[in-house]
């Protein structure tokens, strides 16, 4: 195992489990959970039956063994756990995370949701605590699905009448004008993250019947203006291509009983050059008051395929060398 400065002495820890009925699921199949601990804690673990050793820095072993303990207890109690825990579940989380991982946040007609980090949990909590709340990460983050999971229960609940979805349409390197169709058909393509959210969220008949009465609406921005939007749940999808004056514009239209995510990635800005984003611009003027929340999500929060986590890390230190050369 390789060490740097910063760690600990290396050591090792062992736990013993009484019931090895449930090793299969705690271990995962082909050994799959442990590597995510592994991974998650840059320790090293072994395994002869019902005995597990942990070897690593001290805390991180600790930590994971820990973790393990409390996973096992749930499972010889018979509960059913989440794995998306052992994703997310790392050296850096308290011990309490790992109960509010395990916990499902939204329920809706075709699944429960579950959190996969910290942060999401944390996302979820403000959005139904807050009137405004701002999300702001990399892509993969789980930002609008979580954002329309959540506009989704609050309609089935009946707390709210109306969903509306808006995307601002800007081109990210295509022209517009060239693709086919009559103008809802060139719009679409920029919309169509939000269909496919729905669609995982709710039974394909009842989805149809939303949109064929409005109930749940899904728009270009420019079709925001001169509205005022009353007992709604109203999301903003890649803010940060939104101008100054649009991005006013939008927030502007909250009504009474409503609620309002916006959520962006403020590295991926894709207006013309010179353009300030609104996204960027809101986030350094918006007030400090408790009907507003913010959550900041960071490549670890990434829920996509391993290799998304990689690709961000890798633009993010290209970035830091252009700044450098500056």
């Amino acid at each position: 195992m390789k060490t740097n400065k910063n760690q600990l002495k290396e050591v090792s820890k062992i736990l013993e489990f009484e019931d090895d009925k449930v090793l299969i699921e705690l271990y995962g199949q082909h050994d799959e959970n442990l590597t995510k601990i592994e991974n998650n804690f840059g320790i090293h673990i072994s395994y002869r039956g019902n005995i597990i050793e942990f070897r690593g820095n001290e805390d991180a072993c600790s930590s994971a063994s820990k973790f393990i303990s409390s996973v096992y207890k749930k499972l010889i109690n018979g509960k059913k756990i989440n794995e998306d825990i052992f994703d997310d579940f790392s050296k850096n989380s308290k011990q309490s995370d790992a109960e509010d991982l395990n916990t499902i946040l939204i329920k809706t007609k075709k699944k429960n949701i579950y959190p996969r980090s910290a942060n999401q949990l944390k996302f979820v909590n403000l959005i139904k605590d807050k009137d405004l709340v701002f999300a702001v990460g990399p892509a993969g983050t789980g930002k609008t699905y979580l954002a329309v999971a959540c506009a989704v229960e609050a309609l089935l609940k009946k707390e709210i009448s109306k969903i509306i979805l808006s995307r601002p349409a800007v081109e990210a390197g295509e022209r517009l004008g060239f693709l086919p169709g009559d103008l809802k058909e060139k719009i679409d393509p920029y919309l169509r993250p939000l269909y496919d959210a729905l669609n995982d969220l709710i039974p394909s008949k009842t989805l149809e019947r939303y949109l064929e009465n409005n109930t749940i609406e899904i728009a270009p921005l420019a079709f925001m203006r001169g509205r005022t939007l009353e007992n709604s749940y109203i999301i903003l999808d890649e803010a940060q291509n939104t101008s100054s004056m649009q991005m006013k514009m939008f927030l502007t239209r909250l009504g009474k009983n409503s609620k309002m995510v916006i959520a962006g990635d403020s590295t991926q800005v894709d207006l013309p050059r010179g353009e300030k984003s609104g996204l960027k611009e809101i986030l350094n003027i918006m007030p400090r008051i408790d009907e507003i929340g913010k959550v900041l999500f960071k490549k670890d929060d990434i829920t996509r395929h391993s290799l998304v986590t990689k690709i961000v890390e890798a633009y993010e230190k290209n970035n830091k060398a252009l700044s450098k050369s500056e």
